[in-house]
Protein backbone atom coordinates (compact mmCIF):
# COMPACT_ATOMS: atom_id res chain seq x y z
CA UNK A 1 0.00 0.00 0.00
CA UNK A 2 2.87 2.28 1.03
CA UNK A 3 4.80 1.14 -2.12
CA UNK A 4 1.72 2.09 -4.27
CA UNK A 5 1.03 5.59 -2.60
CA UNK A 6 4.28 6.58 -3.01
CA UNK A 7 4.99 5.37 -6.79
CA UNK A 8 1.77 7.34 -7.58
CA UNK A 9 3.23 10.75 -5.39
CA UNK A 10 5.95 10.01 -7.83
CA UNK A 11 3.94 9.85 -10.52
CA UNK A 12 2.28 12.67 -10.03
CA UNK A 13 5.83 14.70 -9.31
CA UNK A 14 7.07 13.64 -12.47
CA UNK A 15 3.92 14.59 -14.16
CA UNK A 16 4.42 18.16 -12.59
CA UNK A 17 8.06 18.18 -13.04
CA UNK A 18 7.50 16.97 -16.78
CA UNK A 19 4.47 19.91 -16.97
CA UNK A 20 6.64 22.94 -15.08
CA UNK A 21 9.87 22.25 -18.18
CA UNK A 22 7.62 22.23 -20.95
CA UNK A 23 5.76 25.59 -19.79
CA UNK A 24 8.78 27.48 -19.11
CA UNK A 25 10.59 26.60 -22.49
CA UNK A 26 7.03 27.85 -24.10
CA UNK A 27 7.43 30.84 -21.95
CA UNK A 28 10.74 31.74 -23.42
CA UNK A 29 9.66 30.68 -26.54
CA UNK A 30 6.96 33.23 -26.49
CA UNK A 31 8.66 35.92 -24.63
CA UNK A 32 11.33 35.86 -27.95
CA UNK A 33 8.34 35.83 -30.27
CA UNK A 34 7.47 38.80 -28.66
CA UNK A 35 10.56 40.77 -28.66
CA UNK A 36 10.50 39.71 -32.32
CA UNK A 37 6.91 41.40 -32.72
CA UNK A 38 7.96 44.36 -30.77
CA UNK A 39 11.02 44.77 -33.16
CA UNK A 40 8.75 44.19 -36.15
CA UNK A 41 6.42 46.46 -34.89
CA UNK A 42 8.78 49.33 -33.90
CA UNK A 43 10.12 48.78 -37.70
CA UNK A 44 7.19 49.26 -38.82
CA UNK A 45 6.27 52.43 -37.00
CA UNK A 46 9.36 53.80 -38.57
CA UNK A 47 9.10 52.99 -41.67
CA UNK A 48 5.01 54.25 -41.66
CA UNK A 49 6.34 57.50 -39.92
CA UNK A 50 9.18 57.52 -42.50
CA UNK A 51 6.33 57.08 -45.42
CA UNK A 52 4.18 58.96 -43.76
CA UNK A 53 7.13 62.31 -43.69
CA UNK A 54 7.38 61.69 -47.41
CA UNK A 55 3.82 61.42 -48.28
CA UNK A 56 3.69 64.77 -46.85
CA UNK A 57 6.65 66.09 -48.37
CA UNK A 58 5.17 65.12 -52.12
CA UNK A 59 1.83 67.11 -50.80
CA UNK A 60 3.88 70.09 -50.05
CA UNK A 61 5.72 69.39 -53.57
CA UNK A 62 1.95 69.32 -55.34
CA UNK A 63 0.88 72.14 -53.59
CA UNK A 64 3.75 73.98 -54.99
CA UNK A 65 3.62 72.63 -58.20
CA UNK A 66 0.03 73.27 -57.99
CA UNK A 67 0.57 77.12 -57.23
CA UNK A 68 3.16 77.58 -59.74
CA UNK A 69 0.63 76.03 -62.58
CA UNK A 70 -2.37 78.26 -61.48
CA UNK A 71 0.27 81.10 -62.14
CA UNK A 72 1.47 79.57 -65.57
CA UNK A 73 -2.17 79.60 -66.73
CA UNK A 74 -3.21 82.97 -65.63
CA UNK A 75 0.56 84.11 -67.08
CA UNK A 76 -0.72 82.22 -70.23
CA UNK A 77 -4.16 84.04 -70.11
CA UNK A 78 -2.52 87.57 -69.67
CA UNK A 79 0.28 86.62 -72.56
CA UNK A 80 -2.75 85.65 -74.95
CA UNK A 81 -4.53 88.66 -73.84
CA UNK A 82 -1.78 91.04 -75.10
CA UNK A 83 -0.72 89.27 -77.74
CA UNK A 84 -4.38 89.65 -79.28
CA UNK A 85 -4.31 93.21 -78.25
CA UNK A 86 -0.78 93.68 -79.61
CA UNK A 87 -2.30 91.89 -83.35
CA UNK A 88 -5.03 94.60 -82.75
CA UNK A 89 -2.74 97.16 -82.47
CA UNK A 90 -0.87 95.95 -85.28
CA UNK A 91 -3.95 95.68 -87.36
CA UNK A 92 -4.79 99.14 -86.83
CA UNK A 93 -1.04 100.40 -87.29
CA UNK A 94 -0.97 98.54 -91.05
CA UNK A 95 -4.64 100.34 -91.93
CA UNK A 96 -2.91 103.24 -90.72
CA UNK A 97 0.02 103.15 -92.76
CA UNK A 98 -1.63 102.15 -95.73
CA UNK A 99 -4.42 105.15 -95.42
CA UNK A 100 -0.88 107.24 -95.00
CA UNK A 101 0.27 105.54 -98.30
CA UNK A 102 -2.74 106.32 -100.12
CA UNK A 103 -2.66 109.93 -98.50
CA UNK A 104 0.62 110.08 -99.70
CA UNK A 105 0.13 108.87 -102.99
CA UNK A 106 -2.58 111.05 -103.53
CA UNK A 107 -0.49 114.28 -103.06
CA UNK A 108 1.50 112.70 -105.50
CA UNK A 109 -0.27 112.71 -108.06
CA UNK A 110 -2.16 116.39 -106.87
CA UNK A 111 1.93 117.47 -107.16
CA UNK A 112 2.46 115.85 -110.08
CA UNK A 113 -0.30 117.29 -111.73
CA UNK A 114 0.34 120.76 -110.38
CA UNK A 115 4.16 120.70 -111.78
CA UNK A 116 2.78 119.85 -115.23
CA UNK A 117 0.12 122.71 -115.03
CA UNK A 118 2.36 125.24 -114.17
CA UNK A 119 5.42 124.14 -116.61
CA UNK A 120 2.46 124.69 -119.53
CA UNK A 121 1.38 127.73 -117.76
CA UNK A 122 5.21 128.97 -117.92
CA UNK A 123 5.53 127.85 -121.18
CA UNK A 124 2.89 129.36 -122.86
CA UNK A 125 3.49 132.52 -121.29
CA UNK A 126 7.04 132.44 -122.11
CA UNK A 127 6.10 131.63 -125.70
CA UNK A 128 3.93 134.64 -125.88
CA UNK A 129 6.32 137.10 -124.53
CA UNK A 130 8.42 138.87 -127.11
CA UNK A 131 12.26 139.08 -126.58
CA UNK A 132 12.09 142.97 -125.71
CA UNK A 133 9.61 141.61 -123.02
CA UNK A 134 11.77 138.92 -121.91
CA UNK A 135 14.15 141.68 -120.90
CA UNK A 136 12.08 142.94 -118.47
CA UNK A 137 10.08 139.95 -117.51
CA UNK A 138 11.73 136.69 -116.16
CA UNK A 139 9.44 133.96 -115.37
CA UNK A 140 10.37 130.73 -113.00
CA UNK A 141 8.53 127.75 -111.19
CA UNK A 142 10.08 127.52 -107.62
CA UNK A 143 8.47 125.03 -105.13
CA UNK A 144 5.24 124.47 -106.86
CA UNK A 145 4.21 127.83 -107.70
CA UNK A 146 4.88 130.28 -110.86
CA UNK A 147 6.85 133.56 -110.21
CA UNK A 148 6.59 136.25 -112.95
CA UNK A 149 9.10 139.46 -111.80
CA UNK A 150 8.63 142.68 -113.70
CA UNK A 151 11.31 145.66 -113.62
CA UNK A 152 9.44 148.47 -111.89
CA UNK A 153 10.45 150.53 -115.12
CA UNK A 154 8.54 149.25 -117.20
CA UNK A 155 5.47 149.70 -115.30
CA UNK A 156 5.73 152.98 -112.99
CA UNK A 157 7.09 156.34 -113.23
CA UNK A 158 10.46 156.71 -110.95
CA UNK A 159 8.69 157.11 -107.48
CA UNK A 160 5.21 156.37 -109.15
CA UNK A 161 2.52 153.68 -108.52
CA UNK A 162 0.71 154.62 -111.68
CA UNK A 163 0.63 151.90 -114.28
CA UNK A 164 2.46 153.34 -117.60
CA UNK A 165 0.80 152.79 -120.88
CA UNK A 166 3.21 150.41 -122.30
CA UNK A 167 3.01 147.90 -119.59
CA UNK A 168 -0.81 147.16 -120.91
CA UNK A 169 0.12 144.36 -123.57
CA UNK A 170 2.89 142.72 -121.10
CA UNK A 171 -0.42 142.46 -118.64
CA UNK A 172 -2.78 141.53 -121.11
CA UNK A 173 -0.50 138.76 -122.13
CA UNK A 174 -0.40 137.27 -118.19
CA UNK A 175 -4.23 138.57 -117.82
CA UNK A 176 -4.99 135.75 -120.50
CA UNK A 177 -2.29 133.48 -118.51
CA UNK A 178 -4.06 133.60 -115.52
CA UNK A 179 -7.67 133.59 -117.00
CA UNK A 180 -6.75 129.97 -118.51
CA UNK A 181 -6.04 128.46 -115.36
CA UNK A 182 -9.10 129.67 -113.03
CA UNK A 183 -8.41 127.40 -110.27
CA UNK A 184 -5.31 129.38 -109.56
CA UNK A 185 -5.04 132.25 -106.98
CA UNK A 186 -3.04 135.05 -107.55
CA UNK A 187 -0.52 137.63 -105.74
CA UNK A 188 1.23 140.56 -106.58
CA UNK A 189 4.01 141.78 -104.33
CA UNK A 190 5.68 144.71 -104.55
CA UNK A 191 9.42 145.60 -103.78
CA UNK A 192 11.93 148.29 -103.79
CA UNK A 193 15.51 149.29 -103.14
CA UNK A 194 16.31 150.71 -100.01
CA UNK A 195 16.09 154.94 -101.25
CA UNK A 196 13.80 156.41 -99.08
CA UNK A 197 11.07 157.80 -101.22
CA UNK A 198 10.17 161.74 -101.17
CA UNK A 199 6.82 161.57 -102.33
CA UNK A 200 4.90 163.65 -99.64
CA UNK A 201 1.76 161.48 -100.60
CA UNK A 202 3.53 158.48 -100.01
CA UNK A 203 5.67 158.16 -96.39
CA UNK A 204 7.53 155.41 -96.87
CA UNK A 205 9.10 152.37 -99.13
CA UNK A 206 5.96 150.44 -97.51
CA UNK A 207 3.49 152.78 -98.71
CA UNK A 208 5.04 152.80 -102.62
CA UNK A 209 5.33 149.11 -102.55
CA UNK A 210 1.87 148.82 -101.38
CA UNK A 211 0.82 151.25 -103.39
CA UNK A 212 2.61 149.59 -106.85
CA UNK A 213 0.66 146.01 -105.57
CA UNK A 214 -2.49 147.74 -105.41
CA UNK A 215 -2.15 149.57 -108.75
CA UNK A 216 -1.69 145.70 -110.89
CA UNK A 217 -4.06 144.05 -109.23
CA UNK A 218 -6.86 146.53 -110.49
CA UNK A 219 -5.47 147.03 -113.23
CA UNK A 220 -5.78 143.09 -113.98
CA UNK A 221 -9.39 143.42 -112.68
CA UNK A 222 -10.67 146.90 -114.45
CA UNK A 223 -8.97 146.26 -117.94
CA UNK A 224 -8.75 142.67 -118.16
CA UNK A 225 -11.82 141.50 -115.87
CA UNK A 226 -9.59 139.43 -113.43
CA UNK A 227 -12.17 138.14 -110.28
CA UNK A 228 -10.63 140.48 -107.61
CA UNK A 229 -11.23 137.29 -104.92
CA UNK A 230 -8.66 135.52 -106.64
CA UNK A 231 -6.33 138.15 -106.14
CA UNK A 232 -4.31 139.42 -103.20
CA UNK A 233 -2.07 142.96 -103.22
CA UNK A 234 0.82 143.12 -101.31
CA UNK A 235 4.27 145.41 -99.92
CA UNK A 236 6.96 143.85 -98.59
CA UNK A 237 8.72 147.72 -98.92
CA UNK A 238 12.88 147.58 -99.46
CA UNK A 239 13.48 143.93 -97.02
CA UNK A 240 12.72 141.46 -99.54
CA UNK A 241 16.06 142.16 -101.85
CA UNK A 242 17.43 139.83 -104.23
CA UNK A 243 20.67 141.42 -105.00
CA UNK A 244 23.00 143.87 -103.13
CA UNK A 245 21.72 147.32 -102.78
CA UNK A 246 25.23 148.86 -102.93
CA UNK A 247 25.04 148.67 -106.85
CA UNK A 248 22.96 150.73 -108.95
CA UNK A 249 21.94 147.24 -110.89
CA UNK A 250 21.24 145.93 -107.61
CA UNK A 251 18.98 148.08 -107.07
CA UNK A 252 17.37 148.14 -110.03
CA UNK A 253 16.86 144.41 -109.50
CA UNK A 254 15.18 145.13 -106.42
CA UNK A 255 12.68 147.47 -107.74
CA UNK A 256 10.29 144.63 -109.05
CA UNK A 257 6.79 143.25 -108.75
CA UNK A 258 5.95 140.17 -108.77
CA UNK A 259 2.72 138.09 -110.10
CA UNK A 260 2.95 134.82 -108.05
CA UNK A 261 0.45 132.44 -109.38
CA UNK A 262 -0.54 129.24 -107.02
CA UNK A 263 -2.90 126.95 -106.00
CA UNK A 264 -5.91 127.96 -104.43
CA UNK A 265 -5.20 127.79 -100.64
CA UNK A 266 -8.88 126.16 -100.30
CA UNK A 267 -7.98 123.24 -102.59
CA UNK A 268 -4.57 122.33 -100.08
CA UNK A 269 -6.52 123.36 -96.74
CA UNK A 270 -9.38 120.48 -98.17
CA UNK A 271 -6.31 118.05 -98.80
CA UNK A 272 -5.41 118.50 -95.13
CA UNK A 273 -8.61 117.92 -94.13
CA UNK A 274 -8.87 114.76 -95.51
CA UNK A 275 -5.59 113.89 -94.06
CA UNK A 276 -5.66 110.36 -91.87
CA UNK A 277 -6.43 110.61 -88.55
CA UNK A 278 -3.63 109.04 -86.06
CA UNK A 279 -4.64 107.95 -82.64
CA UNK A 280 -2.37 108.77 -79.95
Amino acid sequence: MKTIKFLTIAAIAAVTLTTSCASKKDLLACQEENKQLQKDYQNIREELASASAKVNSLQSQLSDCQENNRGLQASLASSLVNTNQNNVNIAKLVDQINESNQYIRHLQAVKSKSDSLNMVLTNNLTKALTNEEKKEVDVQVLKGVVYISLADNMLYKSGSYEILDRASETLSKIAKIIQDYPDYSVIVEGNTDNVPISKTNIRNNWDLSALRASSVVQELQNKYGIAPKRMTAGGRGEYNPIADNDSEVGKQRNRRTQIIITPQLDEFMELIGKAPKTEK
